[in-house]
């Protein structure tokens, strides 16, 4: 199996509370920096709000500002560009993670676990399935914060239908994860790029938000056995990493795990 290497960018920013076009700028101004620089350029979760209940008072539609931004920018850059950010469809309100593709096409995925500790569950609507995107030669996974905590839902599976036989080779968490529980997030991520033997980005956010929890950060992109490629501290920052197919596949053949996975299936 063969597919090109891909750089990986993970941009780590103190989000302006409630504030999309202030967001915009923000982010815009960074990717001015990357033009022909970067694959897959990823962004935090709520991206352009904050994590916050009240901003689903002014969640957008998939015709609004934001979408429309994110696909002239992943034009313009050459780039894939994904983040979430609360989008209203079909009478309900989704933290919903975009992936915008340099040709114009669009992708989606709805995030499933809400995080009832903050009240989600209760004004947000819950995603019902994974989403796999297929992005030059690699096969994509998608998910945003809160679902890191389910091992069960992100586990990937062998898969006899698709190239090399894994669902997903890269899996991409963004995430709004507040400082007290800073080290579940850097240890859960680790984790989850060693069970499922695959490259993984874990973008978080920076600063403190407008309900006074503080952000330490921690973005970071990991190799299949947990190593991090690059790391980010608690600043704001941009960095990029190189991932390579063709060292995923060597490892894989050298340690086929799923050979001894146990077969199960999600219920709704």
């Amino acid at each position: 199996m063969s597919a090109p290497e891909l750089q990986v960018t993970v941009i780590q920013a103190d989000t302006v509370w409630h504030d999309p076009q202030a967001n915009r700028s923000l982010y815009q101004a960074l990717f001015d920096k990357l033009e022909g620089q970067s694959d897959i350029i990823v962004l935090p979760e709520t991206f352009t709000s904050g994590f916050s209940n009240d901003a689903i008072n002014q969640a957008e539609t998939m015709q609004g500002e934001t979408v429309a931004w994110l696909c002239e920018q992943a034009k313009r850059l050459n780039s894939a560009i994904t983040g979430s950010v609360q989008l209203r469809d079909g009478g309900k309100v989704f933290n919903r993670m975009l992936w915008a593709m340099p040709d114009g096409e669009l992708h989606f995925y709805d995030k499933r676990h809400l995080f009832r500790m903050a009240g989600e569950h209760e004004r947000y609507a819950a995603g019902t399935g994974k989403t796999f995107i297929d992005f030059k030669g690699w096969r994509i996974c998608p998910l945003v914060c809160y679902d890191l905590r389910f091992p069960v839902f992100s586990r990937n599976r062998f898969n006899n239908t698709v190239p090399d036989g894994y669902d997903y080779d890269l899996l991409i968490f963004v995430a709004n994860w507040p400082s007290p529980r800073h080290f579940a997030w850097q240890t859960l991520l680790k984790a989850r790029a060693i069970e499922n033997l695959c490259y993984l980005v874990g973008v978080n956010r920076v600063g403190t938000d407008g309900n006074g929890l503080q952000y330490l950060g921690g973005s970071t992109v990991l190799d299949f056995s947990g190593q991090s490629l690059v790391e980010c501290d608690s600043q704001a920052q941009v960095k990029t990493a190189r991932v390579s197919y063709a060292e995923l596949h060597a490892f894989r053949q050298r340690f086929p795990f799923h050979l001894d996975a146990d077969a199960f299936t999600i219920l709704d």
